[in-house]
């Protein structure tokens, strides 16, 4: 009989596979492009949001943290791997945790910086927490095949 896992498993196995994400680089990565988002609106006409250049920055963040965590999947210990195979199994399930991350970032900056109510800004950063759930599970998706050479055999 095949058991199912709990919300609680799920976490810990999305928080292991996380485990050895390019945090590095993903910040680099996302800073890299909220600052240019936002020069680019200085410099050119009109005007400059540093609420979007930073959502923008954040979900780059996200993205790149949870598609490189996952990218190889046979590299890490044991419970780093099998978290990761768990992951490009269930890519939608996965996906759902590095988009909670996002949005929960972008909640404060629409609030604070963007000046919007606290429903508003719920709704702008789940707005943003989706596409980064879309973006990646897509992405864990094409992974899925490429990994399976590395995957364990067993679901």
């Amino acid at each position: 009989m095949k058991e199912e896992l709990t919300r609680r498993d799920e976490i810990s196995l999305a928080g292991a596979a996380l485990h050895g994400a390019p945090w590095k680089s993903a910040a680099v990565a996302g800073g890299a492009v909220a600052a240019t988002s936002f020069g680019l609106g200085v410099i050119l006409p009109g005007a400059a949001s540093l609420t979007w250049a930073l959502c923008l920055g954040i979900s780059l963040f996200a993205l790149v943290a949870a598609v490189g965590a996952i990218s190889r999947p046979g590299a890490g210990d044991r419970v780093t791997r099998q978290a990761r195979s768990w992951a490009l199994r269930h890519p939608w399930r996965f996906s759902l945790y590095p988009s909670l991350g996002a949005a929960a970032l972008m909640y404060p900056v629409q609030l604070v910086i963007d000046g919007e109510g606290p429903f508003s800004a719920g709704l702008d950063a789940l707005q943003g927490g989706v596409a980064v759930y879309l973006i990646t599970a897509v992405l864990a998706l094409t992974m899925r095949g490429r990994g399976q050479s590395s995957l364990p055999s067993g679901r």
